[in-house]
């Protein structure tokens, strides 16, 4: 791994980001990689859909908001899946939210992801970016950190060689809604990722199985999976998600964590709880008027032309 040198100016300091050699390398399961390798183009298609949540505490007080948007994109002419998350909320009544927006092939190897968090305190914000990119047999990484009026640039980069099996911030949330909609978890599923200090760890995803859940006022069955981020020098970091069906979110829990991000009300489905009604257009006025105008237009227009 490269890392930039350090230089430091009144506004701003590039540091030194310090990677594990190559023999600490971690790697993903092999089960992990074959399940990336497996994925068809028509599982992708069921994925293109947006979710939109909501954050509530522990008091059923909505304290924020959480949304994914799935869709598929050209990225320098190569086809490719286009993933953009964004959460908005509060910490301590501090406005705070995250945003990433990340290119996948179709089987989920990372072409390009922006990262962006910030925490707006009294008198000044913190804020980190993140962008990583595959570039010439290298994942580039690139990170900006503000607090106040001190920036932080770091940079590394990694052969894409050692990086089989990456997953990111926004590659995650397309992987559980793939696993979700297979419902089934294969075993021994770890990948590696990388956490803020650039280093590689590596996450384990479980199946937690089904359950009924109240959403709206009605009772479903959602399937379940836990995350967690092995990290050497923060620890064990869990996630609990429960989906829907037909792949869509219901709900998020960071274990530990007061709040909760939840869906309130199901997905409206296509053509559910409608009926398709015939048009009989001789029987409405207003269309058989319009016809009849624009049946008398085109003649006129015929008769013109002929003549």
């Amino acid at each position: 791994m490269e890392a930039s040198l350090e230089v430091k100016t009144p506004a701003a300091a590039l540091t030194v980001g310090e990677g594990p050699s190559h023999g600490e390398e971690l790697k993903a399961s092999d089960e992990a990689i074959t399940f990336m390798s497996s994925i068809e183009p028509a599982e992708l298609q069921r994925c293109v859909f947006p979710d939109s949540l909501v954050t509530v505490s522990e008091g059923g007080r909505q304290v924020g908001s959480f949304s994914v948007t799935v869709e598929f994109a050209r990225r320098i002419q190569q086809p490719c899946v286009r993933l953009h998350a964004q959460s908005q909320g509060a910490i301590d009544d501090s406005p705070c939210g995250t945003t990433v927006t990340v290119y996948l092939t179709t089987n989920l190897e990372l072409l390009e992801e922006d990262y962006h968090e910030y925490v707006k305190l009294e008198g000044h914000i913190l804020e980190k970016r993140c962008h990583m990119v595959q570039h010439d047999g290298q994942m580039m990484i690139n990170k900006v950190t503000t607090v106040g009026e001190e920036v932080t640039k770091e940079s590394v980069s990694y052969p894409t060689s050692v990086t089989r099996g990456l997953v990111t911030e926004g590659s995650i949330l397309l992987l559980m809604r793939l696993i979700a909609l297979r419902k089934t978890m294969p075993q021994n599923m770890t990948f590696i990722s990388f956490n803020q200090g650039f280093h590689m760890s590596h996450i384990t995803f479980s199946e937690l199985g089904v359950k009924q859940m109240d959403i709206g006022g009605e009772t479903v069955e959602v399937f379940g999976m836990e995350r967690t981020v092995h990290s050497v020098e923060d620890g064990p970091a869990t996630w609990q998600c429960y989906f829907l069906e037909d792949g869509h979110l219901a709900s998020r829990v960071h274990v530990g964590s007061p709040v909760t991000v939840r869906l309130l009300q199901l997905p409206s489905q296509p053509g559910k709880g409608f009926e398709k009604i015939p048009l009989v257009w001789e029987e409405d006025m207003e269309m058989c008027s319009k016809f009849l105008d624009r049946k008398e237009e085109l003649r006129v227009d015929n008769s013109s032309y002929f003549k």
